[in-house]
């Protein structure tokens, strides 16, 4: 197995974006996953580089990276060290950092070339992350296959009435309890005027519309962060999709951080089995 990891890029907005890649050495061309973490998340949480050995082993190049005002730092990219990135963070920059990582790829430095498809990259975004991964799909040729975890239907999904805009207009930030660190994390006004000045950008509804590559929806029966309802309304809009529900599996599919064994939750088995399986199905032909 071979592991690249905190692989800095420098972002657009004065942050880095670190990243990891995962893969097994054999001088084959391997197809390329890119996974996105969701809110409150990082590349290194829970179980996320078992996952990541596991498409390796099964003859992918798998790519986890962590947005850049994810509210992590390079110098400890597991713990909420810049909370005041964190607080401004919005869509527009998780969408540059993607596009960042993407076309990295294409220069794949540290990579051999003999190691590498890139005829063949796939996303994956989880929660809030499938969100953002279905518009960069939607908008980016280079991208083959969709895969989305427990994904949100919508960006503005926590902001529920007019009176709580008001009130977080004026005080300029609400704050978000971590139930894992008890820290008070910070969402700054600018992410809702960010989303409005770039709603035709960020308008999940039409990227999934209008989505003609391969599109695997997988979401937990039992989730209890992100109601099943997502996944049937982000099914309703891409009719051309597969919509796969795994009973009893919860947002995070039996993880938890930090995750110390070396086999998966029997949830993210099935996940994990089933999206490989997918992406296998629909590789581009050579």
């Amino acid at each position: 197995m071979k592991t690249i990891s905190n692989i800095q890029l420098k972002g657009e907005h004065g942050k880095p974006v670190l990243l990891d890649v995962h893969y097994v050495a054999d001088n084959q061309p391997k197809p390329v996953v890119v996974f996105a973490h969701g809110f409150k998340g990082f590349k290194d949480w829970g179980h996320w580089s078992v996952i990541a050995d596991h498409f390796a082993n099964e003859g992918f190049i798998f790519l986890k990276f962590n947005f850049s005002h994810n509210g992590t730092t390079p110098e400890n990219p597991t713990e909420f060290g810049d909370l005041e990135a964190f607080g401004q963070n919005n869509f527009t920059k998780e969408l540059a950092d993607f596009r960042l990582v993407l076309d990295w790829l294409k220069e794949h430095p540290g990579i051999p070339k003999s190691e590498i498809n890139l005829d063949a990259t796939s996303i994956i975004g989880h929660s809030r992350g499938g969100a953002i991964a279905l518009l960069e799909a939607h908008r980016n040729p280079n991208v083959k296959q969709l895969i989305t975890w427990a994904s949100v239907q919508t960006l503005d999904y926590g902001w529920t009435s007019k009176q709580q805009l008001e009130k977080w207009k004026e005080k300029g930030a609400y704050f978000i309890l971590n139930g894992r660190t008890f820290q008070e994390m910070p969402m700054y006004y600018q992410m809702y005027e960010d989303f409005m000045a770039n709603k035709e950008e960020l308008d999940v509804k039409h990227a999934a519309q209008n989505m003609n590559k391969p599109f695997l929806i997988i979401h937990g029966e039992s989730d209890p962060a992100v109601p099943i309802q997502a996944a049937y309304q982000i099914k309703e809009w891409a009719e051309s999709a597969q919509l796969l529900l795994l009973a009893g599996a919860d947002h995070v599919f039996g993880g938890k951080h930090p995750y110390e064994l070396s086999q998966l939750p029997e949830a993210s088995k099935k996940l994990v089995e089933k999206t490989i399986a997918f992406i296998k199905e629909h590789l581009p032909k050579i």
